[in-house]
């Protein structure tokens, strides 16, 4: 199980009198027993706060506490569970597989209760204000996202929605720093604390030219498109990756003559002649067909799904919820998102 480094900035223990003058610290008589006890979730609070922030300093400063304070929690909920939670070596300190654990467990409970307030008044009064950032990539967000975003605001226009466009990883750096509430796109690989949920399939696609030689055939095999030059996106993108996997798998040769971003460009460089290309069906329009010649190739390559993705254990808003409810209602009853995974931030 992998462990979070955290930097520990060593704060020096209060003494005794000048601790209880602050009302910090209170280690009872019998058995040293901490004021802390009985105040989980301050305790709570403050362990997440550090294996989030990487430092006391910084956890300090978001829970608006003192250095001494954010240690005494730490210690006392150490003592009260009976096990260590960090490992401390000079100036650094690791989590445990038993801090692991309690992480995976607490950050949700904690995040919840942070947003009681506004997700109470959600439930009561409906859906009056609030925030909601999701994380998607450019063709997400062009074809798939539209008509959902499109009723949302009609529902909830008062909520302030942000679209981040971005590309798979940075979406998983956004889920796992807790600055998206959630993504929708596609995933190839699912890591082990991330949450998958698939929605909507779509079926590679061949687009060419009206007037292509392949155009006229009914029948196209991989060994058909090796003589023209492919158009595809860059190759750090997923498609580029996965269109060069099922040619090296079937030992086609092929050659790339453009790499361009964005579908849109594609089928327009396409249309101009300039090549054909392998694209998800998503991107596949109307217009698009009466320009463009198209076929489906899912003989030869995998499907790509769409869907919400989010981090395990992840407390969802209720601005959150009304947002994935729209793309299928009950699509959150009964999944693993709130199973705890192993943690890659």
């Amino acid at each position: 199980m992998k462990k979070h480094d955290v930097s520990l900035n060593g704060p020096k223990k209060p003494r005794r009198s000048a601790a209880k003058k602050r009302g910090e610290v209170a280690p009872a008589e019998n058995g040293g027993r901490y004021y802390y006890k009985g105040n989980r979730h301050k305790q709570l609070r403050a362990f997440v706060s550090v294996v989030k922030l990487g430092t006391l300093t910084r956890a300090a400063e978001a829970l608006y506490l003192s250095q001494p304070t954010i240690s005494l929690q730490l210690q006392a909920l150490e003592r009260e569970l009976g096990m260590s939670l960090l490992e401390r070596r000079r100036r650094r300190i690791n989590l445990t597989d038993a801090g692991e654990a309690l992480y995976e467990l607490a950050r949700p409970l904690v995040e919840g209760w942070d947003t009681l307030d506004r997700d109470f008044q959600a439930r009561v009064k409906g859906l009056q204000a609030g925030r909601l950032t999701i994380a998607a990539g450019t063709s997400t967000i062009q074809y798939l996202l539209p008509d959902l975003v499109r009723r949302y605001r009609e529902r909830f226009p008062a909520v302030q929605l942000q679209l981040a466009n971005v590309t798979g990883k940075d979406g998983m750096a956004m889920l796992r720093a807790d600055e998206a509430d959630f993504a929708v796109g596609s995933m190839l690989d699912v890591p082990n604390d991330i949450a998958w949920a698939p929605v909507q399939h779509y079926d590679p696609m061949l687009i060419m030219p009206p007037g292509h030689p392949l155009a006229a055939k009914e029948k196209i095999t991989l060994e058909d498109l090796s003589p023209y030059g492919l158009i595809l996106p860059p190759q750090r993108l997923s498609t580029y990756r996965l269109v060069d996997l099922v040619f090296q798998q079937q030992q086609v040769p092929f050659h790339v003559a453009i790499e361009v971003g964005g579908w849109d460009v594609i089928k327009e460089y396409v249309a101009m002649g300039m090549g054909i290309s392998i694209v998800t069906g998503i991107c596949i329009t109307a217009v698009d067909s009466e320009r463009l010649a198209v076929r489906n190739m899912k003989q030869f390559f995998p499907q790509r799904s769409y869907g919400v993705v989010m981090r395990k254990g992840k407390f969802l808003s209720a601005e959150a919820r009304a947002f994935i409810d729209l793309v299928r209602p009950g699509l959150l009853t009964h999944r693993e998102h709130d199973d705890p995974g192993h943690s890659q931030r």
